[in-house]
């Protein structure tokens, strides 16, 4: 391309190409690039001059030749797919009129900063430094799975747009440092499936929207930082299904709504520090299942009416609250009666040293257990709880031992049974001949010389079934502690 052919403005552009000098047509800090439709000559660029300029360029010796412009209607389509600049690339608050077509393509340097584009096709694109698109308008998707990006993507307080679909693809990306995207809006699906982070994802105050969809798909992603969403809200769901995050995955303040679905699927993910904390609960479901966290921060007021737990492991659980506090997450499990949810949250107030919320966890469990039982065997679970709380409240059993000896004894004492061999018969004794009745191992010689009568004969009968369930729930209730330790 000739000089000769350009106009006043592209001339300017192709001038400062080899300097690297910046060309400005911003009349104002106040001006609304969404307007730049409407932009004259003056400050309008053909794309097939950028196209030229960032493959063969006229250089400078000693100079470092860059695209830098602002404020620039550009018109046509950039395509410069497949192609390779080794110049870096400023197109800050300019106006596209075409989609920019970058597939394939490698770049040392790529901003697009504060610009408006009705679209962005560049997968697969490999980027030296970083691509900024910080403060952008794009009405329409960003593609840009496959990409490798050496340094971090830039994308805080960007407006992305595509209600109907993909808006910003990520599938795949290799990212060498973070993607910093706080204040980010988008209408439509945000797609990070399998992409790799080695730095972190920041997410903090963003906006993301796709009621009843998914808002972000992250299936496999894979950060070695932490993914930070602190007073994120969102309308739809939240995907994180297979993940890998090294570090934290904050949602503190976070409102997280997708009404009659999950709004958080982070099952079979492993994660090192998950918080759950402040703001309101979730609206929607929460599902963890088969999920390995190293420390869950979750606070009860935190949670959604309906969670999955099914298999979730997790080393620390915080805030230390009582276990009274912890149970209805359990109770909320949209699997119904989960045993390894009780037994993880056992396990989690035993590691700090709170036996007695690990035992009250341990109760909880046997009753919901239970509700799942036929008549007969809750029958029978009743009866453990009424008299030892199944083994979890020993000293229920001593309650009632010494009430019913106490029964006992003073109804034998008004009323001696007759001695079956009056010769050879013990002297009555009313409390051993009760003890005798009541634990069904130990005999002291009374129950088997002296036999009672009429009631008194049918209080002995009831002495000895009581005894003979107090011994099991409490043998039960032993075996148990024993089997945990």
């Amino acid at each position: 391309m000739e000089i000769n052919d350009l106009t006043p403005a592209e001339q300017q552009v192709w001038r400062a190409f080899s300097t690297g000098a910046a060309v400005d047509f911003l009349e104002g800090t106040a001006e609304d690039v969404a307007e730049g439709a409407s932009w004259g000559p003056e400050r309008t660029v053909r794309a097939a001059v950028l196209r030229a300029l960032l493959l063969n360029g006229p250089q400078e010796p000693g100079e470092i030749a860059a695209v830098k412009l602002a404020g620039a209607r550009i018109t046509g389509v950039l395509d410069v797919r497949y192609g390779t600049s080794d110049f870096a690339i400023r197109l800050s608050h300019c106006h596209f009129d075409e989609v920019p077509l970058l597939y394939g393509a490698r770049f040392r340097q790529l901003n697009l900063s504060d610009s408006v584009l009705p679209g962005l096709t560049a997968a697969t694109v490999r980027v030296e430094g970083v691509l900024r698109l910080t403060g952008c308008r794009i009405r329409g998707p960003v593609r840009l799975g496959g990409a490798h990006i050496a340094g971090a993507i830039f994308m805080d307080r960007a407006e992305l747009s595509a209600p109907d679909e993909t808006v910003l693809e990520l599938n795949h990306v290799t990212i060498g440092d973070d993607l910093w995207a706080p204040g980010l809006r988008t209408e439509g699906e945000v797609r990070l499936n399998g992409a790799e982070v080695a730095g972190s994802i920041r997410l903090n105050d963003a906006r993301l929207e796709r009621p009843g969809r998914a808002v972000l798909d992250a299936e496999t992603l894979t950060v070695q930082g932490d993914v930070l969403m602190r007073k994120v809200r969102t309308r739809g769901w939240i995907g994180l299904r297979g993940a890998r995050i090294g570090g934290r995955l904050e949602l503190s303040h976070a409102r997280l709504s997708n009404p009659g679905d999950a709004a958080l699927r982070a099952s079979s993910c492993t994660i090192g520090e998950l918080w759950l904390r402040k703001g309101p609960p979730m609206e929607g479901d929460l599902n963890l299942r088969r999920a390995q966290i190293e420390v869950l921060f979750l606070e009860p007021q935190k949670l959604p009416t309906q969670v999955f737990l099914s298999d979730l492991v997790y080393t620390s659980l915080t805030p230390h609250v009582p276990a009274e506090h912890r149970l209805p997450m359990l109770e909320r499990d949209g699997d119904g009666y989960v045993p390894h949810a009780y037994e993880q949250l056992a396990t989690s107030y035993r590691r700090v040293g709170d036996d007695h919320a690990a035992r009250m966890v341990q109760l909880a469990k046997q009753r919901r257990l239970r509700s799942t039982r036929a008549w007969y065997g809750r029958l029978w679970g009743y009866v453990q709880d009424a008299t030892v709380g199944y083994g979890f409240r020993p000293l229920r059993a001593a309650v009632w031992l010494l009430s019913l000896l106490a029964i006992g004894s003073i109804a034998y004492a008004l009323h001696h049974p007759h001695a079956l061999k009056a010769s050879e018969a013990p002297r009555f004794n009313p409390v051993f001949y009760t003890l005798d009745l009541l634990l069904p191992v130990i005999s002291f010689g009374q129950e088997e010389a002296f036999a009672p009568d009429g009631w008194y004969q049918y209080l002995a009968y009831a002495l000895i079934i009581t005894g003979w369930i107090l011994a099991t729930t409490v043998v039960t209730g032993v075996t148990r502690t024993v089997s945990r330790q």
